[in-house]
């Protein structure tokens, strides 16, 4: 696959192009509105092509698909604008602003004839998979389900996930990934109920707290945050069992991996080696747009995380019980 990428944004430069290039996969281009900063970044990461602007990018016919790492708020727009060019697109977490904007971000790369895949990565760590098996096959009938993702946001004013025009906020950047734990486990979600702190003065959620009811009584507790230390965690609570990870979604070394699970009182350990997921996101993005598959964090995936986003999100404002629709 010949990917451009559209930002030079710190997630594709620590992240994806990195992975790219220990993959069978190349970044032959690179967009920024700062043509000097995409010919920088492009020299750093041995890009063959620079563009100045978005658009530009966009008409090169040597491309079969494109990175959107954009601010949230752009993702539609951009996301659109390659699908009319005939570009398979992987986007950025989340997928639009809302749930309505993902359906219709959805709707325009179906008919379009393009793939659109979320890039939540750590749904391709063979942890999370290994996860899921343990919890479908190997433990009896869900709970409940905690998940938590906040980190330190510091000294960064300016920081785009501050900003409420670019759609930011910590249920927005971290909280959702612990949305996403709790519907992977769950299933989907009947209602919110959730409450969050500006302590920042602005505009925005930099702490979320919520719990997502689903049926039979199953509940998911969900946080995300700019203003703790790093806490990555999710917990799945079985009739007969129990399992838990350590950073779930951005492991933070680099000699692997655990997991652990309790059933029936025994306990079991799993360790797994390194890997760089986001190299397993792109070449799983890659199978699914070579062979016209649905890929696992597909656009259906991304307009139901959304809905519990916004109902949490809902809740929050009316200071009451919201149901997910």
């Amino acid at each position: 696959m010949r990917l451009g990428v559209l930002s030079t944004a710190t997630i594709a430069r620590v992240a994806l192009l990195p992975a790219a290039a220990d993959s069978d996969h190349e970044v032959l281009a690179i967009a920024s509105r700062d043509e000097d900063r995409a010919a920088s970044v492009a020299a750093e990461f041995d890009v063959p092509r620079a563009y100045g602007s978005y658009a530009e990018l966009l008409s090169d016919d040597d491309l079969d698909a494109v990175y959107v790492p954009l601010p949230n708020s752009m993702h539609a727009e951009w996301t659109k604008r390659a699908a009319d060019a005939g570009l398979d697109v992987l986007c950025e977490k989340p997928l639009g602003v809302d749930a309505a904007e993902a359906r219709e971000m959805a709707d325009h790369c179906e008919a379009a004839g393009v793939t659109l895949m979320e890039a939540f990565m750590y749904r391709y760590h063979p942890r999370t998979e290994r996860a899921v098996e343990i919890v479908r096959e190997e433990l009896g009938e869900v709970r409940s389900v905690s998940a938590t993702f906040q980190f330190p946001l510091r000294g960064r004013p300016e920081d785009i996930r501050l900003n409420p025009d670019l759609a930011g906020g910590s249920l927005m950047d971290v909280g959702c990934y612990a949305v996403s734990a709790a519907r992977l486990f769950c299933g989907e979600p009947i209602a919110a109920v959730a409450s969050t702190t500006d302590s920042r003065g602005a505009g925005v959620d930099t702490a979320i707290s919520g719990l997502l009811e689903f049926t039979d009584g199953v509940t998911a507790r969900v946080a995300g945050g700019f203003d703790t230390e790093d806490v990555q965690h999710y917990r799945v609570e079985t009739t007969d069992g129990v399992l838990e990870a350590e950073e779930p979604f951005v492991p933070r070394g680099d000699d692997g991996v655990e997991l652990t699970y309790t059933v029936d009182g025994r306990r079991v350990t799993e360790r797994f080696d390194p890997t760089d997921q986001y190299r397993l996101e792109l070449a799983a993005f890659a199978e699914a747009a070579e062979s016209d598959t649905t890929p696992r964090t597909d656009g259906t995936e991304a307009v139901r995380n959304m809905a519990a986003v916004d109902a949490l999100y809902e809740s929050a404002e009316r200071g009451e019980r919201v149901v997910v629709e």
